[in-house]
C-alpha cells in the first residue's frame, strides 16, 4: 500500500524503530501490544520536537492519559525491522486531542499498521481542564 502524504494531519514528526527480540512473539514477529509502546514513543518526539519535553508538560501541571487506542493491523512487522512512524495531531477538543498514527517498512513505501490515540487534558488532581493556550502554540 502507497503513503498517501496529502491526507496526514501536519505538523507531523517521523520516528525511526528497530524491533527488538523482546518486541516480537514465538514467530519472531512485532507482538501487537507492542505498538502502542511504540506510537507513545513517536508522540513524546512529536511533542518534544514542538519544545519540550513530556517531562516538561507534567512539569507545567499538564498531564495527557490515553482516553482511547485504536489500532489497525495491516502487515507483520519482523524481529530486526526498521520501521518508520509518522505522528501528527489529528484533532482537537475542548479538553483533548487526538495523535494519528502510521506505521511504514524501512523505505517507507508499505503501510503496516494505522492508529489513533485520544488523550485527555488534566491537572494534577486529574480532573479534566482545557487545552492550555500554551500546549496548543506549541503544536502550531
Amino acid at each position: 500500500m502507497e503513503k498517501n502524504l496529502t491526507s496526514f494531519p501536519a505538523p507531523e514528526i517521523w520516528y525511526r524503530h528497530r524491533v527488538s527480540y523482546g518486541e516480537t512473539d514465538t514467530m519472531g514477529v512485532l507482538y501487537y501490544a507492542e505498538y502502542m509502546h511504540i506510537f507513545e514513543r513517536a508522540r513524546s518526539k512529536f511533542i518534544r520536537e514542538h519544545g519540550l519535553s513530556y517531562r516538561e508538560v507534567e512539569e507545567r501541571g499538564i498531564f495527557l492519559p490515553v482516553r482511547e487506542a485504536t489500532c489497525r493491523y495491516r502487515a507483520s512487522a519482523r524481529y530486526e525491522d526498521v520501521v518508520w512512524v509518522r505522528a501528527g495531531v489529528s484533532a482537537w477538543g475542548r479538553a483533548s486531542l487526538i495523535f494519528a498514527y502510521e506505521l511504514y517498512d524501512e523505505s517507507k513505501t508499505q503501510v503496516l499498521s494505522t492508529a489513533s490515540t485520544q488523550h485527555a487534558f488534566v491537572n494534577r488532581e486529574g480532573k479534566p481542564c482545557a487545552v492550555p493556550g500554551w500546549f496548543r502554540d506549541l503544536i502550531r
